[in-house]
C-alpha cells in the first residue's frame, strides 16, 4: 500500500485513500478511533462530541484530531442523507455569514461546526508543536464541516493554511462569495470526491455552491479529474431511478463511505 507523504500538498492518490479511511473512522466510537490512529502511528488524539439542540435533525457533532511528530489529521463524522433530507432539499434554507464575513454558508452546517470548532482549533494549536502539516477530511455532512473548518482555520485565527482538504460526498456548503476566495486561497490543496450518482453531492440546490476541485468516479468506477455537464448527466442517468432518498436508491448507494474507500483503494493499483 502506498505511503502517505506528508510533505507534498498537491494531489496524491495515497493521500486520498488514507484520508478516506480517516473520514470513515470518524463514524466509530472514541475508543476505536484512539486505538486505530495509534496503529497508524499517531501518538496523540483528541476527540470532540457536542450535542445539538432539538431543532436539529441530527443529535450531535463528532470529530477527532490525530497528531504525530510529522502531521495532524482532523476528521469530521457525517450522517445518513435521510437525517438531513430537509437541509439538502431546501434552496431557501437559512444562511449565515461565512468565515471572516466572506460570503454566506448554510446555517445548519455552520451551527453544527460551531458546536465543536473552538475545541478543534485549540487542539490543532496544541498538537502543532513542531510545524506539522495539517490535513482535514470528512464524508457527507462531515465533508461540509471539514471544508468550513479549514476555511475558518485560515481566514480567521490562527490563520493556518492546511496542507490538504479531502472530502467525500460533500454537499454544497456555501455561496459563490465564499467558494471563490476559498478556491483562490487553497490552490492544489482541496479535493472534493464525488461518486457517480451520489445524491448528497448534488444538493442543496442553487444558490448554494461547491468549491471547485472535483475528482469524479464514473459509473465504470474510474476516477476522472473533471466531468463535463453533458457527459456527467449521461453517466449519472445509468441506474438512477425511484425515491432519491430511499436506502436502496442509486444516489444513496453511491454516497456510502465504504464505496469511496473501495474505489480509492482500486485507484492505487
Amino acid at each position: 500500500m502506498s505511503a502517505f507523504d506528508h510533505t507534498v500538498s498537491d494531489y496524491q492518490p495515497a493521500h486520498a485513500y488514507w484520508l478516506a479511511r480517516a473520514a470513515k473512522l470518524a463514524y466509530s466510537d472514541e475508543a476505536a478511533i484512539r486505538d486505530t490512529v495509534r496503529e497508524w502511528g499517531f501518538d496523540r488524539c483528541e476527540y470532540f462530541q457536542a450535542e445539538l439542540d432539538s431543532s436539529f435533525p441530527i443529535e450531535d457533532t463528532q470529530a477527532y484530531a490525530a497528531g504525530s511528530d510529522r502531521m495532524i489529521v482532523v476528521a469530521f463524522r457525517g450522517t445518513e442523507p435521510e437525517k438531513i433530507k430537509n437541509w439538502l432539499s431546501d434552496a431557501n434554507a437559512l444562511v449565515t455569514p461565512g468565515p471572516a464575513g466572506k460570503g454566506l454558508v448554510h446555517e445548519g452546517f455552520s451551527r453544527a461546526l460551531d458546536a465543536v470548532y473552538p475545541r478543534v482549533r485549540d487542539a490543532v494549536q496544541r498538537l502543532r508543536d513542531a510545524e506539522q502539516t495539517l490535513w482535514f477530511t470528512g464524508h457527507s455532512l462531515g465533508g461540509a464541516l471539514a471544508m468550513l473548518a479549514s476555511a475558518r482555520m485560515y481566514f480567521e485565527g490562527p490563520q493556518l493554511l492546511p496542507d490538504g482538504v479531502y472530502t467525500f460526498g460533500q454537499p454544497r456548503t456555501c455561496d459563490r462569495f465564499l467558494a471563490g476566495p476559498y478556491d483562490d486561497a487553497f490552490p492544489s490543496r482541496v479535493f472534493r470526491f464525488v461518486n457517480n450518482n451520489d445524491l448528497v453531492a448534488q444538493l442543496p440546490p442553487e444558490p448554494f455552491h461547491h468549491v471547485a476541485a472535483i475528482r469524479y468516479f464514473g459509473a465504470d468506477g474510474k476516477l476522472r479529474e473533471q466531468m463535463t455537464v453533458a457527459s456527467g448527466l449521461a453517466d449519472r442517468f445509468k441506474g438512477f431511478s425511484g425515491d432519491a432518498f430511499a436506502p436502496a436508491s442509486d444516489g444513496v448507494r453511491d454516497h456510502q463511505m465504504d464505496r469511496y474507500v473501495e474505489l480509492l483503494e482500486k485507484s492505487l493499483v
